[in-house]
């Protein structure tokens, strides 16, 4: 399908736009389960300052979205309307390190190359954004977490534009955090960068446990597939793969979504799925295990989009 082609409007609405925007873009080349609709309008920022001239300028009945690096998402086959911000670039791609252990990283870094700039810097306590499958932007917003370390356990402060185009800094506690989730997601934010604090370490040692990360998630998750990382949370009280292995889900499918052989929290698209059938799988899961143990499991992957 095709939406119809508001660019001229966003345009006009800001008209010193440095940034690239795009009319019924592709999204499924752009996440990692490689399915869905297009964006009714994609734009990509030049720098802080394009985005937040382009929001100034956003007339409120248009829908507002941000992605990632498309890890943890699905983007449902009617695609996206109204407007998709996608950061990107040197401007949103910079870490440097601060006085007082602590790293800047703009919030399209990848998780995994803050972890190796901490390492080379011998700053230890950010080794386990080794194994998150995702950019700095989206930790922030769902606590991002893995192997014993979260993201709350390390941030000290997150700067973003907000919807009316105000710059704004949150503080830790400004932010919210809880179990896979943050407070600030709620609201109207597109975060841009943010203030990490590490402690003095051994680098010899942080690349060792680095190493021990990379070869836990090698020998446990399908990182290899088009799959969107872990895709429920864990409930009090369980583990959400035990839970769906439990209640007979290991390799269950659904068109050309597959639930992993080898993470059963974890799912695949084997070739030529649609996101209706990656999302129907997911719920198919829900469902039994919700019958079988009583759990009823959260989606930790964010699905967002028109059916």
């Amino acid at each position: 399908m095709s939406f119809p082609d508001i660019t001229p409007a966003l345009r006009a609405a800001a008209p010193d736009l440095r940034g690239r925007l795009l009319a019924n873009a592709e999204m499924a080349p752009l996440t990692w389960f490689r399915v869905g609709g297009p964006a009714q309008a994609l734009f990509t920022p030049a720098d802080e300052a394009d985005l937040a001239h382009l929001l100034s300028g956003l007339p409120q009945e248009i829908p507002l979205t941000v992605v990632g690096l498309g890890s943890n998402l699905i983007v449902r086959d009617g695609g996206i309307p109204g407007l998709v911000i996608r950061l990107g670039g040197k401007a949103f791609g910079e870490i440097t390190i601060e006085p007082g252990d602590r790293l800047r990283a703009g919030a399209a870094v990848p998780d995994v190359k803050l972890a190796r700039a901490a390492a080379d810097a011998a700053l230890d306590g950010l080794a386990f954004y080794r194994g998150i499958p995702g950019c700095i932007g989206g930790a922030l917003r769902m606590n991002a977490g893995a192997h014993g370390g979260e993201t709350t356990d390390v941030l000290v402060e997150a700067r973003g534009v907000r919807r009316d185009g105000r710059l704004v800094t949150l503080s830790h506690a400004e932010m919210g955090f809880s179990y896979r989730s943050s407070g600030a997601g709620t609201q109207d934010i597109i975060f841009t960068s943010a203030l990490f604090q590490g402690r003095p370490g051994d680098r010899a040692a942080i690349q060792a446990e680095m190493d021990r990360v990379t070869a836990a998630r090698e020998a446990a998750q399908p990182i290899r597939e088009r799959t969107g990382g872990s895709t429920f949370k864990n409930p009090p009280g369980g583990k959400a793969w035990q839970l769906i292995d439990a209640a007979g889900c290991r390799g269950l499918r659904m068109g050309g979504a597959q639930v992993s052989e080898m993470h059963c929290n974890f799912l695949i698209n084997t070739g030529g799925a649609t996101a209706a059938d990656v999302e129907g799988l997911g719920e198919e899961v829900r469902r039994r295990v919700k019958a079988h143990s009583g759990f009823e499991l959260q989606w930790e992957i964010k699905r967002i989009g028109v059916v």
